[in-house]
């Protein structure tokens, strides 16, 4: 089947694939948009609203379809699963969210999809590679969108706390999309200055700006029910650099094939990322103590795939 590169379709129209989309749109990377839910009604009603808002923004056709219309797409993004309810963590709700996105991830598989395949379902480490097994694509092509929001929350709040632009903020959070990310302080630069030559650098209460990055989505979803602005911004983010094969190097969930000691998991590391997905992934340079947090966070996200695998 030939790929049409000016197509996505979106698996999960709730609040995440719904303002994705909406966002897609806006972007203007792609002049079809598929929105894909067992909810159908939903999915009509949420392409049509989108559909209105597009007679003012850019040309694209946004409309519902069902799971062959994934087949020639050049993404497809699935955001369906479980969602944690109040303080309940990503990882607990893993076994419900399994399921759903496998059979996300086979149904698109048997229309023919052979495109990117971006997986935005909670928890997402886990779910991405549970989408990969289940659809059969290459490692590479199935990513997660994994710390890539984390990093921004990161690069923001210390941009607020340096009284600087965030843009001016180069850093990274790896391992994780949850309680067991990594922030990577030692890899920090502010305008290509490292951290610690910073006199507010140096002051700065490391531990509380990690646990307020980390928990930040936790603080959004007691607020408001959800989260969606952040993730569907990280998921145009990806999409735009799979659609413009931007070889830009993101953190994003891939499966770990021996960097820092990690191997055999989906979890965040620095990617390249081009038309078919994961291009390389980098090796970053951690501390100590970054080093063995990340192998923790592994160990951890081995454990959940293991029970998966149990329940399975």
């Amino acid at each position: 089947m030939a790929v049409r590169f000016d197509k996505v379709a979106i698996i999960g129209a709730g609040h995440v694939g719904a303002t994705a989309a909406y966002a897609l749109m806006l972007r203007g990377l792609f002049t079809d948009i598929v929105l894909i839910d067992a909810d159908s009604a939903r999915a009509q009603a949420e392409a049509l609203d989108i559909a209105d808002a597009n007679a003012l923004a850019r040309p694209a056709h946004v409309r519902h379809g069902d799971y062959a219309e994934a087949g020639d797409a050049a993404i497809v993004v699935i955001t369906a699963g479980a969602s944690p309810q109040g303080e309940e963590s990503r990882l607990s709700v893993a076994g419900r969210s399994a399921a759903i996105v496998a059979d996300c991830a086979r149904r698109v598989a048997e229309a023919g999809f052979a495109g990117v395949m971006i997986v935005a379902s909670n928890p997402v480490d886990a779910m991405a590679q549970v989408a990969q097994r289940a659809s059969g694509l290459p490692t590479g092509q199935v990513i997660g969108t994994g710390t890539l929001l984390d990093s921004a929350r990161f690069r923001r709040r210390l941009a607020d706390r340096l009284g600087v632009a965030p843009v001016s903020v180069e850093g990274m959070v790896l391992g994780e999309h949850g309680d067991s990310e990594v922030a990577v302080f030692s890899g920090v630069r502010i305008g290509g200055v490292a951290l610690d030559q910073l006199r507010d650098g140096a002051m700065l209460d490391r531990a509380e700006l990690a646990r307020e990055t980390m928990r930040a989505g936790y603080a959004i979803a007691h607020g408001k029910g959800h989260t969606s602005y952040g993730v569907a911004t990280a998921i145009v983010r990806l999409c735009e650099a799979v659609r413009r094969d931007e070889q830009v190097v993101l953190p994003v969930s891939t499966l770990a094939q021996g960097a820092c000691g990690v191997a055999g998991v989906y979890l965040s590391l620095p990617c390249v990322i081009g038309a078919l997905g994961v291009a390389r992934v980098l090796a970053p340079e951690l501390d100590a103590r970054e080093a063995d947090a990340l192998r923790r966070s592994a160990t951890i996200l081995r454990g959940i795939m293991a029970e998966l695998d149990g329940q399975g």
